[in-house]
């Protein structure tokens, strides 16, 4: 009881720091952080902190749900983005005594090479743009249904002639009763700063307050999640300072991010999910079709599974990620 007052005190600071800094400016840096890093989580909204299912890729969405990972598993994640760009992801859990496990993961965007040009318009060459991530963490069961965990981050990015570096540690919760298919957690992600800036300004990373739960109906092969992000953020200019006001309801459905899955057997799923906010986004950028949409599959057998997932990200072209994960 007194290691749960203790995490519960814990969040209420961190909720505080996440409250404080939500009246800043609402840019900020290492937004890379803020990608797919799952198919899974993808194929259902994009973010997902309460799937409870055995996947290595998700303990970049929290670290918590490294308990419900095989041990010496490996997953690798590539992610097809905007054209140029590469990213992906690769984790390893295993397991550390009858109550914990251990973790680490990496997380890369590769921008690729452009023209570098002065301010005066003059072409001097190329550079190259590259952002990663190196994770370390750890969960712990608290109690029969409750998983705490943490996640220690070192995150880079250097453009062309310009570095940068950060420290970050992700902090989240879960609680899960596998007798009645229910999942909640809550996550607080990417709470640091910089240790070195581009410049001589220090910006603050993409902090986020994230609470999510799945739920798998009684007598029907069928899995609902929802997941709500930026629950720190509510303002108009938080978002959309540069399109205007917008209603109260499309302010607060911005935060939802909703998905389902379809489990005809035990190795197989279909997914499907929708982000309202990157559904407004991309609708207002004028593309339309299939704005927020995201589909995905998977195959998960005794020793290894892989999942393909489809979304929109950008106006210029879908996104497509696969994921494969192997027990040692």
């Amino acid at each position: 009881m007194q290691t749960k007052r203790i995490y519960l005190s814990l969040f209420c600071v961190l909720y505080g720091v996440f409250s404080a800094s939500a009246q800043t400016e609402s840019t900020s840096v290492f937004n890379f952080l803020t990608l797919p890093t799952s198919s899974h989580a993808m194929a259902l909204g994009g973010t997902n902190v309460s799937l409870p299912d055995d996947d290595a890729s998700l303990i970049f969405q929290n670290p918590a749900l490294m308990a419900n990972v095989s041990d010496k598993s490996l997953n690798f994640s590539f992610l097809s983005y905007m054209q140029g760009c590469k990213a992906g992801n690769a984790s390893w859990v295993m397991s550390h005594g009858t109550r914990g496990s251990w973790g680490i993961g990496a997380q890369f965007i590769n921008y690729g090479t452009m023209r570098e040009v002065s301010v005066e318009g003059l072409d001097s060459g190329q550079f190259s743009a590259l952002d990663m991530a190196l994770s370390g963490g750890y969960s712990y069961l608290l109690s029969e249904y409750i998983v705490g965990g943490v996640m220690g981050k070192f995150i880079y990015s250097k453009y062309g002639t310009y570095t940068s570096m950060a420290l970050a540690v992700d902090l989240g919760f879960n609680y899960f009763d596998e007798d009645n298919g229910f999942s909640a957690s809550l996550v607080a992600a990417n709470v640091g700063g910089q240790v070195k800036a581009f410049g001589n300004t220090y910006e603050r990373l993409p902090m986020d307050l994230r609470l999510g739960f799945t739920k798998t109906l009684e007598n029907a092969p069928i899995r609902f999640s929802v997941t709500l992000v930026d629950l720190t953020r509510w303002k108009d200019s938080d978002y959309y300072s540069s399109t205007g006001s917008v209603s109260s309801g499309r302010i607060f459905t911005n935060h939802f991010q909703l998905g389902v899955d379809i489990l005809p057997s035990d190795i197989f799923y279909l997914s499907a999910g929708y982000s309202f906010r990157r559904a407004y986004e991309l609708t207002a950028a004028g593309a339309a079709h299939g704005a927020g949409l995201s589909f995905g599959a998977g195959l998960q057998l005794k020793k290894f599974s892989i999942g393909l997932s489809y979304a929109k990200y950008h106006v210029s072209m879908p996104a497509f990620m696969i994921s494969a994960q192997y027990h040692l």
